[in-house]
């Protein structure tokens, strides 16, 4: 491996922007974990690492056995559940059982911090370590959304970023946390952008858009802090 060679860590890497992460980000030469319930498909040189993220204890154990010691440079949750009726005219709070909030926190939330504790000195081996965390519209302040179980997640993972700076900052690894909106997941990264404008008629962000901001992050250098990136897509009413 030569100097400029990266290693990832890329959490939900089945389907959506954690696949598209995947196959747009690293280079040919960098080392690509990537950690999921269900293995993804078509993606070569990919060392994928079975978890389910909804088990905090027995995920953690079994990415950190897989990594074992390796340096890794950068670190990527892009993981997020959410209520099964949610952003839907059915969505009602008062519906939602004891086992899906937990299960939505778990994976969100429990699963993050732990991981994240447990690969500190994974991270510490990099000369220029990155923590990304995908957020979400519906962590930031009055957005006008009902689902309160990701929102809550949501917004948590803003208050993970903001200690683990402070815990990280004598390392000088990067916390950032990308607040998006809505994806358009549903198209595979290599569609043209401009099919994928005009089928959606521009209502949402197009995953290579996303790609361009963590490539951004990824660029910078130790001295410099990228805290937050707040995307919403252009139409979005509900902040």
């Amino acid at each position: 491996m030569n100097n400029s060679s990266k290693t990832f860590l890329i959490y939900g890497v089945s389907k959506g922007l954690g696949k598209a992460i995947v196959q747009a980000v690293p280079r040919p030469t960098d080392t690509v974990y990537g950690v999921s319930r269900t293995q993804p498909q078509q993606i070569p040189n990919l060392n994928w690492i079975f978890a389910d993220l909804s088990k905090p204890e027995s995920a953690v154990s079994d990415v950190k056995t897989a990594i074992g010691q390796q340096q890794i440079d950068l670190l990527i949750y892009n993981v997020g559940i959410w209520e099964q009726q949610a952003f839907s005219d059915n969505y009602n709070f008062e519906n939602i059982s004891a086992a899906e909030i937990n299960q939505i926190i778990h994976t969100n939330i429990s699963t993050c911090i732990l991981s994240i504790q447990s690969l500190i000195e994974n991270l510490q081996l990099s000369n220029n370590a990155k923590i990304i965390l995908i957020g979400s519209t519906w962590g930031v302040d009055n957005h006008n959304g009902k689902e309160l179980v990701f929102s809550t997640t949501k917004f948590a993972l803003r208050g993970i970023a903001q200690s683990l700076r402070e815990i990280l900052r004598e390392h000088l690894i990067g916390v950032s946390v990308l607040n998006l909106g809505y994806l358009a997941s549903e198209y595979e990264i290599n569609k043209p952008v401009q099919d994928i404008l005009e089928q959606t008629e521009y209502s949402l962000i197009p995953l290579a858009d996303v790609i361009q901001a963590i490539h951004f992050i990824i660029s910078t250098t130790k001295a410099s802090c990228v805290k937050e990136i707040l995307m919403p897509a252009m139409l979005d009413q509900n902040i």
